[in-house]
């Protein structure tokens, strides 16, 4: 754990090249740089599962090395058309997923991911967070927050997203887009965070501060439940799902999902 605290002045340049915008001193209390041979994981648990995630997602998630490794300094996240059987399961495709849950887990923070995701239909690459007590009840009366989604047949959109309410199906959402001006996030690597604060949310790119959501409820307890536990981190690439649809005869395999770096801040006083 890094013990280094960064004084925010407007502005401050990360090594990764972009600025975070802050008016406040942060703190850098949980990191990855992903800078061995191997996965953390005193950081990181793997996923195996032919679960889905519950979205009609066609994948199964592995720890196998094609599909999971730490390769030049970045985490890959690989898709692939390989027919698997996992745990007597079969499905065409490949992926892999993590989590920091009992590893690294916040009531708030800025969360701050340097990523290169994906492109073509079917792929869905997410980083999010899923409460790590479930103190409120199943999803979503215990809340999720989507720190950034991609449908891949729209490369240059990002989805920020909450979910709140009550458990499934009366949860509502709550989501804003990020339309890049230029080009498409899958040709180069970019920089999304989020400021999660008592009350508030705050989504950014690449330094660009896109939305902020102030009003979410939940059946279960009064503002700013259910936003006011313990979270962790999650980052995955499903093949598939209600958001993004089927791979077509146009989408190409395998497809990397590559991160840079993750970080976590928060104030001292959190």
């Amino acid at each position: 754990m890094y013990k280094i605290i960064f004084f925010f002045a407007g502005a401050f340049l990360l090594s990764g090249g972009v600025s975070l915008q802050a008016d406040d001193q942060w703190k850098l209390v949980w990191s990855d740089e992903f800078n061995g041979k191997n996965l953390d994981y005193s950081k990181w648990g793997v996923e195996v599962n032919a679960f889905g995630g519950g979205n009609q997602e066609m994948q199964l998630y592995t720890d196998r090395p094609e599909n999971l490794r730490i390769e030049n300094g970045r985490l890959i996240i690989e898709a692939r058309k390989d027919h698997p059987n996992i745990q007597g399961t079969l499905r065409e495709f490949s992926s892999g997923r993590l989590r920091t849950k009992h590893r690294g887990d916040w009531k708030y923070g800025r969360f701050e991911i340097r990523a290169k995701v994906p492109e073509g239909k079917g792929m869905w690459p997410a980083i999010w967070m899923l409460p790590t007590d479930g103190k409120y009840g199943s999803w979503a009366l215990s809340g999720e927050i989507d720190i950034m989604e991609l449908d891949g047949a729209k490369p240059n959109h990002v989805l920020g997203t909450l979910h709140f309410g009550d458990q499934w199906p009366g949860n509502r959402q709550s989501s804003g887009e990020y339309v890049l001006k230029d080009g498409k996030f899958s040709e180069d690597f970019h920089i999304f965070a989020l400021e999660w604060e008592r009350g508030e949310m705050r989504w950014y790119v690449d330094g660009e501060h896109y939305q902020t959501k102030t009003k979410w409820d939940s059946k279960a307890a009064p503002f700013p439940a259910p936003f006011d536990q313990r979270f962790h981190l999650l980052l995955n690439l499903s093949i598939g799902g209600r958001l993004v649809g089927t791979p077509d005869d146009k989408t190409v395999f395998p497809q990397k999902f590559e991160i840079d770096y993750v970080r976590v801040f928060q104030h001292d006083s959190k």
